[in-house]
């Protein structure tokens, strides 16, 4: 093969890459827009579950005792103490406010848009477990108003007395203030890190699972979240992975091909 031949195959190798890549964006326009519909929905319920719990004042802070006197019957560690002794570290309260505000959101989407990306297989799992685990979730919120650690006397809102609160401003105005109950924090965190773990096979990939660790600790020391939230986020996270995770009892067999 001459090199003038040579060179005309190359050049017509690199169009039909460069069309087949313009094509596959194609595809995934409509189907990133029906992703963002998704998400804009969940944002929705979450702002319809504020309005409705705006009103549950005395119930939130009812409850909010009631979970206090139940964490003291199960013999959880009071999350005052737990305060006391991070208070100790003003640094590490300092990164816990950060940790807090910065990092939850974030991490999400940036697992979300990787697994879009570079790892469709897995994708479709992931996005059915966090929104089943979310909309569960809302409707607690709905349903058990729980006015968080930081509203009670005898806790100390970590954020707000750094000037770093996301509740303040116009963040207080579109945040549900009496949903701690169960903790999207730690929720999320545990998504996250289980994507992490399945789609990755690098050993270095359980190092993920320090994430919701760290979250627990940082919703409790913020005082934004009593042990009781992180635990049921725990329980609905394994109920969302049991439905409709990678072998979800919910899920269409064909599915299970379509992932292999």
């Amino acid at each position: 093969m001459d090199t003038e031949s040579a060179s005309d195959l190359a050049e017509g190798a690199a169009v039909e890459a460069v069309a087949g890549a313009v094509k596959a964006v194609g595809r995934r326009v409509p189907a990133g827009a029906r992703e963002i519909a998704i998400v804009a929905v969940l944002l929705l319920a979450y702002k319809l579950g504020r309005l409705i719990s705006a009103d549950e004042t005395a119930r939130a802070f009812s409850n909010a005792q009631a979970v206090l006197s139940l964490e003291h019957v199960l013999r959880l560690p009071r999350e005052a103490w737990t305060q006391s002794v991070a208070y100790d570290v003003p640094s590490l309260v300092d990164l816990a406010n950060r940790y807090y505000a910065y990092v939850h959101f974030p991490a999400a989407t940036l697992m979300l848009l990787v697994l879009w990306f570079r790892a469709r297989h897995h994708y479709a799992w992931v996005r059915r477990v966090m929104a089943l685990l979310t909309l569960t979730a809302l409707v607690l919120h709905v349903v058990l108003p729980l006015a968080p650690p930081r509203m009670m006397p005898g806790f100390i809102d970590t954020a707000a007395a750094s000037d770093e609160s996301v509740y303040s401003g116009v963040g207080g105005m579109l945040a549900n203030q009496y949903a701690a109950m169960p903790s999207l924090h730690v929720g999320w965190a545990l998504v996250v890190a289980a994507a992490v773990v399945v789609s990755l096979r690098s050993r270095w990939r359980w190092l993920a699972v320090l994430h919701p660790a760290v979250t627990v600790a940082v919703v409790v020391v913020t005082a934004n979240h009593y042990w009781l939230d992180a635990i049921v986020a725990g329980a609905l996270f394994v109920i969302s992975l049991t439905l409709v995770g990678p072998r979800g009892a919910l899920v269409p067999r064909r599915a299970y091909a379509v992932a292999a």
